[in-house]
């Protein structure tokens, strides 16, 4: 079984296993020359995963991706960047170095934040490398992805967390608990610290639990002139923790002449599945999405416009069913299911949004979802909605493509790292100076919104459609109310 992480900061192994540059700089002075690339012994990953090797040849080493990648900005190690792990990972499939404790260590610190891909000028598609190295090594050792976590958390990440009611279930006696200040008084009556760390930890990712909704209509009618048909997607876990969202998504969509559709039948995404290496569990999600969406029917699915998505990274792993259900009965109705998602912010600028008419006034920032920014590459797109709204100014915020260190489960698998990452992304928000912050992905919400509360700020975090629906029907969000803006 491999072992935890090391400390960070004084791990032997970190420091030797590969060269290792200062942090923090631009990337020609932190990685000097090109490294080397390592010795080609076999070619064929013999050794390791079936990998397509070209794709392992792309990265010629320059170093580019270093001060992009977050962990390496933070342990300034070679090893931690994401040419050190394609290094590594070329060495295993060639036979020249051992999946040992070490590599494993190094390989399992990746957010597969794909801030890399981004900042890599070989078009480099780091994330089809470490996913299925990452299967490999789990195929090796069933179970390793999560074998940090204790029996309650598992059972809350594979068996609550992917189901709507279950979640909005499991979170009703925390509900009760904000609502009725037993909360609170559990805090400074010290109650909270008799917890194990692990639920204590879980406990305090939780946001401001707002009423759920509670179930709108299948079918939602457009206001106005009908301009297009929408499916939308709601998740599980971004229903529970934040409705108000899901609530306003729909709204916007409708404000905006779309006629929404709820597929009742509708399930997780599959992501936290897939990326525990739990391929078979989130193959069968896809199917059932696949099902309830209508793609398994082309004649049906032609009357939807589009599959709209207002969290990152469900939207990227539904714009990846192709890929994941390739080898599937299920190939080509996922292909057809695949071809119409789009990011909610990335649906309104196509279609042409409505202008809010309602200010809202507040100096704003936004942070850039990994899996929005990265992976499915919208970066202007929920700027240009914010900017839309009469009163709200938009500061740019530093680092804003740098991970926030959510990254799915990664904040309890690797909970160091996340923390540092957490710190980093709330000292910069601080540097705005900024009273809101924008974010696509629950993830990040629940990451930004905890630190932000550990460090006495007292900030709005909220995901841009929230502002957006705000504006349209001049209903102040009570974060900024109570706060006298």
């Amino acid at each position: 079984m491999a072992a935890t992480t090391p400390k960070l900061a004084d791990s032997e192994a970190q420091r030797t296993s590969l060269p290792v540059y200062p942090a923090n700089v631009d990337a020609p002075a932190a990685t000097g020359t090109a490294l080397a690339a390592p010795p080609h012994n076999h070619g064929c990953g013999s050794h390791g995963p079936n990998i397509d090797y070209e794709l392992v040849l792309d990265c010629v080493h320059c170093g580019l991706c270093t001060a992009s990648c977050p962990t390496y900005v933070e342990t300034g190690n070679e090893a931690d960047s994401p040419r050190g792990r394609i290094y590594l990972m070329r060495q295993v499939i060639d036979g020249a170095l051992e999946l040992d404790t070490d590599v494993k260590q190094h390989l399992d610190l990746c957010l597969n934040c794909r801030a890399c891909e981004t900042a890599c000028p070989s078009g480099v598609q780091y994330g089809k490398l470490i996913e299925p190295f990452r299967a490999f090594m789990n195929e090796k050792e069933p179970g390793r992805q999560t074998e940090s976590l204790n029996a309650l958390q598992k059972f809350l990440l594979f068996n609550v967390f992917p189901y709507r009611w279950r979640n909005r279930i499991a979170l009703a006696p925390a509900r009760l608990m904000q609502w009725t200040g037993l909360d609170w008084l559990s805090e400074k009556s010290g109650l909270t610290g008799l917890l194990p760390r692990s639920l204590r930890n879980m406990k305090n990712m939780l946001p401001a639990l707002k009423p759920h909704y509670g179930s709108l209509p299948e079918v939602l009618e457009p206001i106005g002139k009908p301009r297009a048909r929408v499916a939308l997607f709601l998740g599980c876990v971004a229903d529970s923790l934040y409705p108000e969202t899901n609530y306003a998504t729909a709204k916007v969509l409708q404000a905006n002449g779309c006629e929404v559709w709820i597929p009742r039948a509708q399930t997780c995404c599959g992501a936290l599945h897939y990326h525990a290496a739990e391929e078979a569990e989130a193959r069968t999600f896809a199917a059932a999405n696949c099902e309830a969406f209508g793609a398994t029917d082309l004649e049906r699915f032609k009357g939807v416009d589009a599959i709209i998505s207002n969290a990152a990274g469900c939207g990227f792993q539904l714009k990846d069913y192709s890929h994941m259900m390739h080898d599937t009965p299920e190939a080509e109705a996922a292909a057809r299911f695949q071809s119409k998602v789009r990011d909610v912010s990335e649906f309104l600028m196509e279609l042409g949004p409505v202008k809010p008419k309602h200010e809202l006034r507040v100096r704003a920032t936004y942070h850039d979802a990994c899996h929005l920014r990265h992976a499915q590459q919208i970066f202007k797109q929920p700027r240009q909605l914010l900017e839309m709204i009469p009163g709200l100014e938009l500061i740019p915020l530093p680092e804003s493509e740098l991970c926030c260190g959510a990254a799915g489960s990664y904040n309890l698998t690797q909970p160091e790292m996340a923390a540092r990452l957490g710190d980093r992304k709330v000292a910069n928000i601080a540097s705005t100076a900024a009273r809101a912050m924008f974010t696509g992905n629950v993830g990040c919400l629940m990451q930004i919104t905890r630190h932000l509360k550990a460090a006495g700020q007292n900030v709005w975090a909220a995901h841009p459609v929230d502002a957006l629906w705000a504006s349209y029907s001049g209903e102040m969000p009570a974060q900024l109310t109570a706060a006298g803006v």
